[in-house]
């Protein structure tokens, strides 16, 4: 087994300790453990340790997937849907590895594909108006349809294709329902629409979903997981499926997602 630690590079001194005793327990067991600084560093590794909140897991968790590295989180953000642990529980997750006695869940991503790129997104796709200078837009105009059929055509702020996973992220913000991570669906959620009729849709994760601009003229903006990836050109076509690999998370035996659920959105509340 090869172990990697990966953290934001901006909290370094914070996690020094952590990342120390992290290297240390795994080494007196003679189990390799090693820093990821950048993504090449990933090859090889089985398990990684990420420190952090959703975000950190969010900035590594495709490149995971791709590699089938199982993901362990510990939370040193402020909500940390993500992660399993809370700083006071890192022992008991070092402790867990070791013994090799935990259950791994599976999580659904989403593959992106607009025009000659691909993406991958552990929580959402979010299709929305830019509010850049000027290229400022009031309201956008988007087509979706799902294996063919149409949906609507959405005159809002833009719309959310969401991951169960992501389901308790910006969706839920924007009224979408909560899915539990076992449920093979996905949520269309359109942001502030301009039509009382237009409501989430929860779909099948084997479906294929297609957002059109409805008029080219208008500007849009992407974003992949909170992070805009770019423009969309008027000649983009956006289509979305379940990714072929998912998100592997270790979690304790006694996990249970509804008493998570319940703490963090208090937590998100205060």
């Amino acid at each position: 087994m090869k172990v990697g630690i990966y953290f934001n590079q901006n909290y370094l001194k914070a996690n020094l300790g952590n990342v120390e005793k992290i290297e240390n327990r795994f080494s007196a067991y003679g189990v390799s453990c090693i820093v990821i600084n950048e993504i090449s560093d990933l090859n090889g590794i089985d398990v990684l340790f990420v420190l952090g909140g959703d975000g950190t897991i969010l900035t590594i968790a495709a490149e995971c997937a791709v590699r089938g590295i199982k993901i362990i989180g510990v939370n040193y953000g402020h909500i940390g849907f993500l992660a399993e642990f809370e700083p006071e529980r890192l022992d008991a997750a070092i402790e867990l590895i070791l013994g090799g006695k935990y259950s791994v869940q599976k999580r659904s991503m989403l593959k992106i594909c607009c025009g000659k790129n691909i993406y991958y997104a552990l929580n959402d796709l979010v299709v929305q108006r830019s509010t850049n200078g000027e290229n400022f837009a009031n309201t956008v105009n988007l087509h979706a349809e799902i294996d063919g059929t149409t949906v609507d055509n959405f005159s809002s702020d833009g719309i959310i294709i969401s991951t169960p996973t992501g389901s308790t992220a910006y969706s839920l913000a924007a009224g979408g329902s909560v899915l539990v991570p076992e449920l093979n669906a996905f949520i269309l959620t359109p942001i502030c629409a301009h039509s009382l009729h237009s409501r989430p849709v929860v779909f099948s994760d084997c479906s294929t979903i297609k957002i059109n601009p409805v008029n080219a003229k208008t500007p849009l903006v992407m974003a992949i997981d909170g992070k805009i990836v770019g423009e969309v050109g008027s000649d983009d076509k956006i289509s979305v499926t379940k990714s072929e690999r998912p998100a592997e998370f270790i979690t304790s035996e006694d996990t249970n997602f509804f008493d998570k659920l319940l703490i963090k959105l208090n937590i998100w509340s205060k």
